[in-house]
């Protein structure tokens, strides 16, 4: 499963997976029947887990990777966010993974504990998410962060990490690359992308970050471009307007905009319509794509069969 997962990754061959937001709960039975009756599971590589995502209480993301990797036998990439955990808490947590062979994991800083929706939560962050892919490169080699051998060794550990999709100065945000990079990710996820143009410019530039990173592991580092289907305006102008390091073009808000007028139905025709659109001519350019929907499954199926 894993093996097969990272071949498809690293091939010509299209590689679509889907974000999942646990719950604010205890149970993932209502999540994984919507993912059962959406049928996605059959139409895509693998399911990636959210961790506590703005600083707001879920279930752990890496429980709830083994739930999601038991039930429909796909490997689910577990998120882990350097906010909540310092190294000593990293690495127990990814060897207690790694028995249950979750070994796919994204390394993400997290959003600050000041966004989170519980009372004085205060923050870790020993490092950024450079020190979780540090983690992970020592514990592939069978050492602990001290170097200490480990007995036995985990089994293969597979890092991703994250990248803005957009930013003024295009360079700037190569030099991120190269530096996640540099510290052993083997693939990087962006920022939902909402035109060719920049999807081709982080094409561009991910492929001179390959070029400069000082890791041999950068030579067949996999970009995959993140995709935000939507169907409504609001949503639209939110992620336009709120969420840095994405651009979404106006022509495209406003096409929202003057189909919200005409109701919701309309709005929800042209909102799919557009999301396939984009979707399809980033496949057609770049077959490798994270969709995160918040648990629209029905979508993403929709999405990718129609």
């Amino acid at each position: 499963m894993f093996e097969t997962f990272c071949q498809t990754l690293h091939s010509q061959r299209p590689f679509i997976s889907v974000e999942i937001t646990p719950p604010h709960g205890a149970s993932m039975t209502p999540i994984l029947e919507a993912i059962d009756a959406s049928g996605i599971a059959g139409k895509i590589a693998g399911f990636s887990v959210t961790d506590n995502p703005l600083a707001k209480l879920k279930m752990s993301a890496i429980l709830s990777a083994i739930k999601v990797q038991e039930r429909f036998g796909k490997p689910v990439i577990a998120t882990m966010s350097m906010r909540d955990r310092n190294k000593l808490s990293l690495q127990s947590s990814l060897l207690g993974a790694n028995d249950f062979d979750i070994r796919l994991i994204l390394a993400l800083t997290g959003d600050p504990a000041k966004l989170s929706d519980q009372p004085e939560v205060k923050g870790v962050l020993e490092r950024d998410s450079t020190l979780l892919l540090s983690i992970i490169y020592r514990l592939n080699n069978g050492v602990d962060y001290s170097g200490k051998t480990l007995t036995p060794p985990p089994k293969p550990i597979y890092p991703f990490a994250v990248s803005n999709a957009y930013a003024k100065d295009m360079k700037q945000l190569m030099k991120r690359m190269v530096k996640k990079l540099d510290y052993g990710a083997r693939a990087i996820i962006t920022q939902p992308v909402f035109d060719l143009d920049n999807a081709r410019k982080l094409l561009e530039i991910f492929q001179e970050a390959k070029t400069k990173s000082i890791r041999e592991t950068a030579k067949e580092a996999e970009l995959i471009l993140g995709q935000f289907p939507f169907v409504r305006a609001r949503t639209a102008t939110f992620i336009a307007d709120k969420v840095p390091g994405i651009a979404v073009p106006k022509a495209l808000i406003d096409e929202m905009d003057l189909a919200a007028m005409d109701g919701e139905e309309k709005e929800r025709e042209v909102g799919f319509r557009l999301s396939k659109r984009i979707f399809d001519e980033i496949m057609a350019l770049h077959p490798k794509v994270h969709l995160m929907t918040h648990n629209r499954f029905d979508l993403c199926s929709r999405l990718i069969a129609s």
